[in-house]
C-alpha cells in the first residue's frame, strides 16, 4: 500500500540516487509512483532530481490531470500510458545517462543486449542464454503521438520492462519502486557494457 507521502519520499530518495550516478543531469528525467486510490505521485516540471523535496512532488488523477496547482512532466502521458496498460505497475522511472542517450543514438532499430548475466535482472528471464531487444523510439515533442508509437510496441510485448527515446533516454518500470530502480540498475550496467564492446571492437 502506498501512500503519497511514502511515494514523496521514495521519489525524493530515487532522485537522489540517481543524481548522485549522473543518471539525471540538470533538471532531466521524471518519475512517478502509483497511489493506493489509482493516482499518481510525479515530480513536478523542471525540478532538479539531486534535490527533490516535498513539495517537488505532486498528485496526479488516474489519467494525468493535475490534482494540485503545479506542473506536472511534459512527458506525463507516458507515465500514464504505462499505469493504464498493467496495473501491475507500480512505478516508472525516466533518465537522461550519457550511456542510454549515446546509445539510443547508435542503435539501428532496436538494441540488442545478449548473453549477459545480469539480463536475469529482469522477470522471466531466468538465463543469461538469451537476447533482449529494447525499442528505440524517434524523439518527438508530440506527446500524443508518441504514445500512439510506442502502444504499437507495446502492444507486440516487450522482452524486458524498458524503451529508450533517441537522443533522450531511458523508460523503465517494475511492480514497485525496489524492483523498477533493479531495473534502472542492471540497464546501466548493460548499456556501459555494450559501450565498452563497441569501444573494444572499433
Amino acid at each position: 500500500m502506498t501512500s503519497f507521502e511514502d511515494a514523496a519520499e521514495a521519489l525524493i530518495d530515487v532522485g537522489r540516487y540517481t543524481d548522485q550516478r549522473g543518471w539525471v543531469p540538470a533538471t532531466s528525467g521524471n518519475f512517478s509512483v502509483r497511489l493506493d486510490d489509482g493516482s499518481i505521485a510525479i515530480t513536478v516540471s523542471g525540478a532538479h532530481k539531486g534535490r527533490l523535496g516535498r513539495g517537488d512532488i505532486m498528485r496526479l488523477d488516474e489519467s494525468g490531470r493535475p490534482r494540485e496547482d503545479k506542473r506536472p512532466s511534459a512527458e506525463t502521458l507516458l507515465h500514464v500510458q504505462l499505469y493504464r496498460r498493467d496495473p501491475a505497475i507500480a512505478c516508472v522511472l525516466h533518465t537522461h545517462s550519457v550511456n542510454a542517450t549515446v546509445l539510443s543514438r547508435l542503435a539501428d532499430g532496436d538494441l540488442l543486449i545478449e548473453q549477459m548475466e545480469v539480463l536475469k535482472a529482469f522477470p522471466g528471464i531466468g538465463t543469461h542464454r538469451t537476447r533482449v531487444a529494447v525499442p528505440v523510439f524517434a524523439n518527438d515533442q508530440d506527446m500524443e503521438r508518441l504514445s500512439r508509437e510506442i502502444a504499437v510496441r507495446l502492444d507486440e510485448g516487450l522482452d524486458a520492462p524498458a524503451y529508450l527515446i533517441a537522443g533522450h533516454g531511458l523508460y523503465t518500470w517494475g511492480d514497485s519502486v525496489p524492483a523498477a530502480l533493479r531495473h534502472l540498475e542492471a540497464l546501466e550496467f548493460l548499456f556501459q557494457c555494450e559501450i565498452e564492446m563497441r569501444r573494444i571492437r572499433a
